[in-house]
């Protein structure tokens, strides 16, 4: 027969292994939460760094329009632009436009080039810049409106819209719309 001190004995053996076992399994528990806590950190820091990777270069080759204005007996549009801010060098011969309107007649029209024709502000009518657009440079092109398809002022008349995109191939786009309000030489669209 066991006596009371005994049987008081066995009962905190009993209480102590339990909470032993308890500690442990809390231990386990906090273990596979950090390591979810961690996974999930790691991920998000990683979809971070993919979304700004992804933007740098949307931003770093992109083109910004200064200023249109109508050229060359209104067959063409006279275009000064510089590379965003933020952008590296630009290679012009992968840099395109593309021009989009509705004549006056309702036909829709579609012009598209290519920046290769794109002189230092200071050569306007000089000979191309080379293959490279520089950071820091204002640069003139004279768009041809009318290769085949006509998005020429003259072409789209007083009071319409012309939607200018300009592509950087590996970088960014610009929008833009033309505005014309007057088909003369050096009227400005934009």
């Amino acid at each position: 027969m066991k006596k009371n001190n005994e049987i008081k004995n066995d009962e905190i053996g009993s209480i102590g292994i339990g909470a032993m076992i308890v500690f442990i399994a809390l231990i386990l528990v906090a273990a596979v939460a950090s390591a979810v806590i961690i996974q999930t950190g790691e991920k998000l820091q990683q979809n971070a760094q993919q979304t700004g990777s992804d933007t740098q270069q949307e931003i770093s080759g992109k083109i910004s329009v200064n200023s249109i204005f109508v050229f060359d007996d209104a067959a063409s549009y006279l275009m000064y632009f510089e590379t965003a801010p933020g952008s590296e060098v630009l290679d012009e011969a992968t840099t395109d436009f593309q021009m989009t309107c509705e004549t006056a007649g309702g036909a829709y029209q579609y012009v598209s080039g290519t920046f290769a024709a794109a002189t230092d502000v200071d050569d306007v009518g000089g000979a191309a810049v080379g293959n490279n657009l520089q950071p820091g440079t204002t640069y003139a092109l004279v768009m041809n409106a009318a290769p085949g398809d006509d998005c020429s002022a003259t072409s789209v008349g007083i009071n319409s819209e012309i939607t200018l995109w300009i592509h950087v191939e590996g970088g960014g786009s610009t929008y833009e719309t033309l505005y014309i309000t007057d088909t003369t030489r050096g009227s400005l669209v934009i």
